[in-house]
């Protein structure tokens, strides 16, 4: 185990292992001393590093939803027209509900608390700030709105469903979102 000084990657370590415990235990089956043990450090180097458990999670959720506007960013980012946009979203909706368990717990986990906790809720409102904003690259701020909640409630639905909706009919709900004039001036 590696020492103070001499582990300048601690901090990241630590949030790394308090996203994965609450990946598999949720927040309330997250706590100082399983968080320690699970990024390798002393239980002390918990308390140098965040002042509680409630900071560790504030900044835990914020690297997580970061992560996901990053993949918008990148995906819309690409994209050059307004079909090319439609595609990649598309293309986002089922990168999001393919499977990765652990990003559908985390959101859920996060969404639990900013249903509670006001900090959490203004850490949900920036993270739909900033995929709205990706989302104007390519259509208007109402559009961008619809879009957004689209995704979120396509990717759930395709995560929990059995039989998920295949990629024709996200395709088909984007375009009817986005063909009444929604392109960005």
């Amino acid at each position: 185990m590696a020492t103070g000084q001499n582990d300048p990657e601690r901090r990241e370590r630590i949030i790394t292992a308090a996203l994965d415990l609450i990946a598999e235990e949720g927040v309330a089956g997250t706590s100082h001393r399983k968080v320690a043990a699970r990024a390798g450090v002393p239980l002390g180097s918990m308390t140098y590093h965040f002042g509680s458990m409630d900071e560790l999670l504030r900044e835990a959720f914020t690297r997580f939803s970061s992560s996901i506007v990053a993949v918008f960013e990148e995906r819309l980012g690409a994209a050059t027209t307004p079909n090319e946009a439609r595609e990649a979203i598309a293309d986002l909706v089922h990168h999001l509900s393919s499977g990765n368990q652990r990003e559908l717990v985390l959101t859920h986990e996060l969404y639990t608390l900013a249903a509670r906790k006001p900090a959490y809720r203004e850490l949900t409102r920036e993270w739909m700030s900033r995929s709205r904003r990706a989302l104007r690259w390519h259509f208007d701020p109402a559009t961008a709105r619809q879009l957004d909640a689209l995704i979120e409630g396509l990717s759930i639905h395709r995560a929990l469903e059995t039989e998920p909706h295949d990629r024709a009919l996200t395709l088909e709900a984007i375009t009817r979102i986005t063909q009444g004039g929604g392109a960005a001036a």
